[in-house]
């Protein structure tokens, strides 16, 4: 089933298989994934066509300064014929949720997301509100650079289990998404292929998938040597282990095994890491890349034979 849910995205988002089959791995996995890049390379029709392909409630919400945390959360208004309080929903009570331009937003607003995209509910007015299930958020965000942005916290990013950038889609590709405008063909014609329910269940599938002590030494040792290299700020968080070890799982349930193999936590590592960590000063004098560091922490660590 995943296959042809990665077919059907694809036939909407072209160009970009690694992209689809990430956010795939993310949604079994029970993750967030923020999508940074310049504008019109295609973040809101990926996030379009994978709630539409899954048949989820979909709420989008676009991201402006003065943009209120009510829009998000919801409120209580005062029902006059009752005389008491009822809960206006906001759009997180959607199944999956576009965060558009997340970082064109005030800190308090961002913040609005963080019970919500790390305990799947949230609370209105000492109130504790269960969010539907499955519960994802795709936040997209322009280059920092751009005017009018404001960097995400620490703490938001660490919320994300993957960040990943579309990039300009080849010549090739291009044209076919030329060619597609031009007949009309949107998302928003493509139907589902699965439901919630098959969605719920492969996540327990996922969730099954087997992990071995050496593997999770091995994924440990790579989240450690982030927190002594000496090019970075901090290391990566237990979350970041607990969301490098899932994303695995995910990935070895896609490839069709029920067991993570060292190549899986390497396949999704840099995805996992590399938005929950930033340069010191002086490796941004340097020029240093987080990226090529990911890597050659990667490739110091001691591959088990499993």
């Amino acid at each position: 089933m995943s296959e042809k849910l990665s077919e059907y995205i694809n036939k909407y988002f072209i160009g970009h298989e690694d992209v689809t089959e990430n956010v795939i791995i993310c949604l079994l996995s029970g993750g967030h994934v923020l999508l940074e890049d310049v504008p019109g390379v295609g973040k809101t029709t990926l996030a379009k066509t994978l709630a539409r392909a899954v048949d989820l409630s979909f709420g989008r919400i676009q991201f402006t300064p003065d943009t209120l945390p009510s829009d998000v959360l919801g409120v209580q208004i005062l029902n006059m014929k009752t005389g008491e309080f009822e809960y206006k929903e906001g759009v997180v009570m959607h199944q999956l949720i576009l965060a558009d331009e997340i970082n064109r937003t005030s800190p308090k607003t961002q913040a609005s997301l963080l019970e919500a995209m790390a305990e799947g509910c949230v609370t209105i007015d000492k109130e504790r509100i269960k969010l539907p299930d499955p519960f994802m958020v795709i936040a997209t965000q322009n280059p920092i650079e751009f005017v009018g942005t404001y960097p995400l916290p620490e703490a938001q990013m660490d919320r994300f289990m993957m960040k990943l950038s579309v990039g300009y889609p080849s010549q090739e590709n291009e044209i076919i998404m030329t060619k597609n405008f031009l007949a009309e063909k949107k998302e928003d014609e493509a139907d589902a292929v699965l439901n919630a329910e098959k969605i719920i269940e492969m996540k327990k599938e996922v969730e099954k998938v087997k992990v071995v002590d050496d593997v999770i030494k091995y994924a440990n040792d790579i989240i450690t040597m982030t927190r002594s290299e000496a090019s970075f700020v901090m290391g990566a968080s237990p979350r970041a282990m607990l969301h490098l070890i899932r994303a695995a799982q995910a990935k070895a349930y896609l490839s069709g095994r029920d067991f993570v193999k060292p190549d899986d936590i390497k396949a999704v590592a840099i995805n996992v890491l590399h938005h929950r960590i930033s340069l010191t000063y002086e490796a941004k004098i340097a020029k240093e890349d987080v990226d090529k560091v990911l890597k050659s922490i990667i490739l110091k660590a001691k591959v088990p034979m499993v």
